[in-house]
């Protein structure tokens, strides 16, 4: 069997996968978000964080409590890696850094999990089990919470009620997350991953000297870092890891892990407004953009270049052998499609058209499918976009699914795309400009500014992938990067749930002959058009300094 051949069988059997679990995990999800019963474990969590499960919140009070929590989950996460040195079950390693801790803190507690440091050479089982495995559940969670909370603006009417979050919390991760990441462990033990709290091996000499491997709980985090799109591996190799990802199944298990909850999550929309139509024309824009991209990834780094790649079949340096080229561009496209930023191969890499493809994947918004919950607000976000402009072509006042999209709806839409391409460029043009970030790129010309783009759109929008090859564990860029993800993943918040207290508020409106009917292909494509035009004003200058430049050199 081909390489090509291989690569494509891949890509139909993970299609399969996700059409099987589409209808009865969006339905779970649906009756999960809708359900007025608190189970009795639920009921013992909210008496313990003295919360009441039955209060609706409008949309400040919801707020309150998705940045209340974090704000606990950073302050926590940063004092454990600060404490490391004296907790049991260290083995071994000091205290993090301050800067290194605050960013890894912010990282993990925004669903982003950038990680500038080696794993197994700094932190100890508890740091990584109590910890930052802790917040791959909870981070997911309250993504997921806030994207349920833009659902219900849309299906209430005549109240700025959203749902209450810490039940939409709690039920997130206790009915949807624990349940689907202990079965997907098991699978993953069975495929190889370890599971374990050993210590350091020494398993002998390696390039002069002593070669050491960690125990750990790694397929239980890696279970969770894959469903709930977080992405930070147990080693610093991540999915690349034998001991995270043995197999090609394994691999092919963990890209259905990453996007199967961002899919589903489109029939409980569908649902949860009434119009399972609405989900299936939400789904074809992200399935429609996701296939395109991984059929373009896949021919870049298959489209050979010289006798080289023709021997090996592709572009294999800095992939795994065991994946091969065709697993690898899937898993890449997955996972900057998604705000997963797990790698089964380093994207530096890559082909340099390859290389921008990833780069443009995260600057979609992640949105084809998203990261869990993310990712479906994201698109919604876009989707209003697209009925504006629609609006604007026949002198129409703008509607999506009954609710009139006026000049409030747009503005807090705006902002919402506004937020994310202005961190990167910023962020991008400070450490360009000044003299000390520019050290910490491997490689000059083009590919060094694509390192830094790269690093920047990853933070920002909240994927947490690297290119591989910047030194970004400085003081300069632990900071900034830091800065990026907080704001990048907490102001975004603010517009989608202030946007979806303005559309609780209205009366629905009826639908009329000139509705625009958004669960048609005809709409479909609009917003394709809408998301593949705004993304390529934005951010198509940069893109031509760094990946075009070098894709059209070679």
């Amino acid at each position: 069997m081909g390489p090509v051949l291989a690569g494509v069988l891949q890509l139909l059997a993970l299609i399969g996968a996700l059409a099987l679990a589409y209808i009865p995990l969006g339905n779970h999800m649906a009756r999960v978000y809708s359900s007025d019963k608190h189970w009795r474990v639920e009921k013992w969590i909210y008496k313990g964080i003295g919360a009441n499960p039955d209060t609706q919140m409008r949309w400040p009070a919801y707020l309150r409590g998705v940045l209340a929590f974090s704000v606990a989950g950073v302050l926590f996460l940063y004092l454990l890696q600060r404490l490391q040195g004296v907790l049991p079950g260290s083995l071994g390693f000091s205290a993090i850094d301050p800067d290194q801790a605050f960013n890894t803190a912010v990282s993990f507690v925004t669903n982003t999990n950038w990680q500038s440091y080696y794993g197994e050479q700094a932190m100890g089982h508890v740091v990584q089990t109590a910890g930052l495995a802790v917040q791959n559940f909870v981070s997911a969670a309250v993504g997921m919470a806030v994207a349920v909370a833009l659902v219900r603006g849309f299906a209430r009417s005549r109240t700025g009620e959203l749902g209450n979050f810490w039940s939409d919390l709690v039920r997130g991760v206790v009915r949807i997350l624990v349940p689907i990441a202990a079965v997907a462990a098991v699978v993953l033990v069975a495929c190889g991953a370890i599971q374990n709290f050993s210590g350091i091996h020494e398993v002998g000499q390696f390039m002069g000297g002593q070669q050491q491997w960690n125990g750990g709980a790694v397929a239980s985090q890696e279970a969770i870092k894959e469903l709930g799109t977080n992405g930070g591996g147990y080693f610093n190799a991540n999915s690349a890891h034998p001991f995270e990802n043995p197999t090609p199944f394994s691999n092919l298990f963990e890209i259905f892990l990453i996007l199967v909850i961002p899919f589903a999550l489109t029939r409980t929309f569908g649902l949860m407004v009434g119009s399972v139509k609405q989900g299936y024309a939400i789904l074809a824009t992200m399935a429609t953009i996701w296939l395109g991209f991984t059929a373009l990834m896949m021919w870049t780094e298959f489209a050979h270049h010289g006798p080289a790649f023709d021997i090996a079949g592709g572009a294999y340096e800095g992939k795994e052998v065991r994946f091969g080229v065709g697993g690898s561009s899937i898993f890449a496209t997955a996972t900057t499609l998604t705000s997963t930023g797990a790698v089964d191969s380093f994207h530096s890499s890559f082909t340099g058209l390859g290389g921008g493809i990833t780069m443009l994947g995260m600057m979609l918004g992640e949105i084809a499918p998203g990261g869990t919950g993310s990712g479906l607000y994201g698109m919604l976000i876009m989707a209003i976009i697209a009925v504006f402009i629609a609006g604007l072509m026949v002198g129409r006042t703008p509607e999506y699914l009954g609710k009139k999209i006026g000049s409030r709806e747009i503005k807090l839409a705006a902002c919402y795309i506004l937020i994310t391409p202005a961190l990167v460029l910023i962020f991008t043009a400070a450490a360009m400009a000044l003299p000390t970030p520019g050290n910490s790129m491997t490689n000059s010309g083009a590919h060094g500014f694509s390192e830094i783009l790269y690093a920047y759109t990853s933070a920002s929008n909240n994927n947490g992938s690297a290119f591989a090859g910047l030194n970004a564990d400085t003081q300069w860029f632990n900071s900034t990067l830091g800065l990026a993800m907080l704001f990048g993943r907490f102001l975004p918040m603010v517009f989608v749930l202030a946007l979806a207290g303005s559309l609780a508020e209205q009366k629905p409106v009826p639908e009329t002959a000139g509705t625009l009917r958004t669960d048609k292909p005809l709409y479909a494509g609009l917003l394709v058009g809408t998301i593949i035009i705004i993304t390529g004003l934005t951010y198509f200058p940069a893109l031509a300094l760094g990946p075009l430049a070098e894709g059209l050199a070679s």
